[in-house]
């Protein structure tokens, strides 16, 4: 009986084989052919299973303006990612259980691939109500709540026994507003990376990893920029993970100079000598783009008044697989910290691996086509980042969710995406 699409020649780490699909669903790994309703040969491009972005802002609703499931899942597809999970701080909030599965029907609609919600938190009472619906965490920031409000949740979810990860946004407000009253009022987009020093990224993560700790429950730390913050998680591997941004990752605070409010971001870009790199990633679980679009007028106002935050959907593997060339990573790097290692986290059962029985999605990749990265081609609503003008070797050519090719050679093709519930309820002992 015939499948519905046979991707052929697939080079993948293990060698290069045939894959069968058949109702969204890989159900054949094989060297052999098969009959299909639908042939792709591959050519002997690398696939990947489909990306994975623990860490988006879509906007919408509320803030459509700056970016909306439709262009901001565009601009996943352009980029490789067949799945996404979106952040709750939209206009109102998905911090209610109502507004959660508004949340999610507006995603069905305009969605053009798979996505996921993290919820947001400000009421304990609509915590139960939320988790039915799947939530992948509960998202905190902790530089705008007080620290007996947070840890209010992680007793509501012991209450409810619940095991869903609670990410954090790791700055401490305290120690941010001294900083900043030391600073004078300077207008210098470099300064503004001195009004959130290192200290107040190194004293949350402490806090969180010891509330993890004593109530033993998974926490996951979004973006982390010091390695010394990096080192505070070590002994709490148990229940704790981390993520880095591609600009934590391979730009430092001199890009403040250079390109100003449109490398601002939250935590911001760290001096060489404190900050992640490379070298860092066998001890970082995933990596998460913080897709955080805003207009080019919003961030032209003053440095204290521009919006935090960089578009990097379409830049991040791109950048990646350039460290692949120059061989300072492996691609199966790639393969753990942007798909199996989201899934594994965040409970997405069906995604993040090439094995009979998953979702069919998967990013082809083309490791030897060269570029330059630029804003004015983005898909995104957001036309600017500190990556313009970067060289790249490696670039997404094909993404394909659930048998379905939404992205083919750059371009976006109509695809409907999915709400993947998290299925990470398990309970506490």
């Amino acid at each position: 009986m015939p499948v519905d699409l046979f991707l052929e020649n697939c080079r993948t780490e293990r060698g290069t084989f045939n894959i069968g699909v058949d109702d969204g669903r890989i159900v054949k790994i094989t060297r052999d052919r098969m009959e299909s309703s639908e042939r792709i040969d591959l050519r002997g491009y690398h696939v990947l299973p489909g990306l994975i972005d623990a860490h988006v802002h879509f906007r919408d609703p509320g803030l459509e303006y700056k970016e909306d499931f439709r262009s901001g899942s565009m601009a996943a597809a352009r980029g490789g990612f067949s799945t996404v999970i979106d952040m709750p701080n939209t206009v109102p909030p998905a911090d209610t259980a109502s507004e959660f599965e508004r949340k999610i029907k507006i995603g069905e609609r305009k969605s053009m691939v798979d996505f996921g919600l993290h919820a947001g938190y400000s009421d304990p009472s609509e915590v139960e109500g939320i988790l039915k619906f799947g939530p992948a965490s509960f998202k905190v920031f902790m530089d705008s709540v007080e620290m007996g409000k947070v840890e209010v949740l992680f007793r509501r979810l012991r209450e409810l026994g619940s095991l869903v990860p609670i990410t954090l946004h790791c700055e401490n407000r305290e120690i941010i507003r001294q900083s900043r009253e030391n600073l004078g009022g300077v207008e210098d987009p470099y300064t503004y990376s001195l009004a959130r020093p290192p200290l107040a990224e190194e004293v949350s993560v402490a806090e969180a990893t010891a509330l993890a700790y004593h109530y033993r429950h998974p926490v996951h730390i979004c973006h982390l920029s010091t390695r010394r913050a990096l080192r505070f998680i070590e002994p709490f591997r148990e229940y704790v993970t981390c993520e880095v941004t591609p600009h934590h990752l391979l730009l430092d605070s001199g890009y403040l100079r250079r390109f100003g409010n449109l490398a601002k971001t939250n935590p911001p870009l760290r001096s060489a000598e404190s900050g992640l790199s490379p070298g860092d990633l066998p001890d970082i679980d995933i990596i998460g783009t913080d897709h955080a679009p805003h207009t080019l007028p919003e961030k032209e106002m003053g440095v204290w008044e521009a919006p935090p935050g960089i578009p990097n959907l379409e830049v991040v593997l791109r950048v990646l697989l350039t460290l692949v060339s120059e061989g300072r990573m492996n691609i199966s790097t790639i393969r753990r910290m942007l798909a199996e290692g989201p899934a594994r986290i965040f409970g997405l059962d069906s995604k993040g691996f090439i094995r009979e029985g998953m979702d069919a999605d998967f990013t082809v990749v083309d490791l030897r086509r060269e570029g330059e990265i630029r804003a004015d081609e983005f898909y995104s609503r957001a036309h600017y980042t500190p990556f313009e003008g970067f060289r790249y070797k490696g670039d997404a050519v094909m993404t394909i969710v659930r048998g379905e090719v939404v992205m083919d050679d750059g371009e976006v093709l109509e695809g409907r995406g999915r709400y993947m519930a998290c299925h990470n309820q398990k309970e506490h002992d």
